[in-house]
């Protein structure tokens, strides 16, 4: 789940390189232990004759030479074995080894993916988010509720602001944890530096841990691609699929909704993007500093909507906590 064609064919082609590395690693140990022990050359030439002769003979009728050359080849393993112990070398030395014993680094163990697989497909995805290092400070785990007022209540959220971020993180994490199926799409609105950007990379480290993928825009470069791809002022192919990755990854993050400059391009594009998310059943997260009756104002009608009826909106409140650890340093 999460990786596209492209991305699954650069993950075996991964395999096949190392594949290609193992082999390459093993012959050089059979040279080297050729060249020191001529010894075990003989024996393994030995083994190679016996195996010819004994299939020769069984089909020719000889219904014992299966089981002859099973004693023969054991024998001489044995002495193989004793060769190599004799001249420091551990018993696997001449064997293929492998960077995961247990799919043999084909990806798929018991004709399931491996663990490696999936460890392989997680790497992609932090590096398509576009947010790998940021997601490494900031996630649930980093998460701190020292910046948010536990003591006053406010009289809009019937609640101090602190208790209310506590709900608001527990509807993420609820919304991480069942993603798709308990809900799609979300909407974090609020002034600057409430903490509209980190819940989304709270959200977004969540679901790639969970081999979900993740595309992470700011709106500006969203709509600079777009436009790039639109008006053919990049006809890279990796443009182009970057733009079919917007429409077809699993979750997309449009970080700071309205700061971006805005005509009627940005407008059709908003809505064609989200809409044809919606169609195709992708999620959408969207973050803005702009009140849902200014949203309206600065796109249109047909893309609030959209948003109102398929977005489970968040607000958040309070002072810019950036500010907060700004004025707090300053005290230190």
């Amino acid at each position: 789940m999460g990786l596209n064609n492209s991305q699954y064919n650069q993950v075996m082609r991964e395999y096949e390189q190392q594949q290609l590395k193992n082999r390459y690693e093993q012959q050089r140990r059979v040279e080297e232990v050729y060249a020191r022990v001529p010894q075990i050359g003989a024996l393994d030439e030995e083994i190679r004759s016996q195996g010819a002769r004994s299939a020769r003979m069984a089909l020719k009728g000889d219904t014992e030479a299966g089981r002859r050359f099973r004693e023969n080849l054991a024998d001489l393993r044995e002495q193989k074995q004793v060769l190599l112990a004799a001249a420091g070398y551990p018993p696997d030395y001449m064997d293929m080894h492998y960077q995961c014993p247990a799919c043999k680094d084909t990806g798929y163990e018991n004709g399931r993916r491996c663990r490696c697989f999936e460890q392989a497909r997680t790497r992609i995805l932090y590096a398509q988010s576009n947010i790998r290092q940021v997601l490494e400070r900031e996630n649930f785990d980093t998460l701190s509720y020292s910046w948010y007022d536990g003591e006053r209540r406010l009289e809009r959220l019937g609640m101090t602001e602190l208790d209310y971020m506590k709900m608001v993180v527990a509807k993420c994490r609820e919304f991480a944890a069942g993603f798709p199926e308990k809900g799609r799409n979300l909407l974090f609105t609020g002034s600057t530096g409430v903490g509209k950007t980190f819940l989304t990379n709270c959200i977004a480290k969540a679901l790639i841990d969970r081999y979900i993928s993740v595309i992470y825009l700011t709106s500006q470069d969203l709509f600079e691609l777009l436009s790039r791809y639109k008006f053919g002022r990049d006809l890279q192919e990796d443009t182009e699929e970057a733009c079919r990755h917007i429409l077809e990854c699993e979750m997309l993050i449009i970080d700071d909704l309205g700061t971006e400059v805005n005509n009627t391009f940005v407008s059709s594009q908003l809505f064609y993007c989200i809409n044809e998310r919606i169609l195709r059943e992708k999620g959408t997260i969207i973050s803005t500093n702009l009140s849902v009756g200014v949203l309206q104002d600065t796109y249109s009608d047909r893309v609030t909507s959209r948003i109102m009826s398929h977005y489970a909106a968040i607000p958040l409140y309070g002072e810019d906590i950036r500010v907060k650890k700004k004025n707090f340093r300053g005290l230190t």
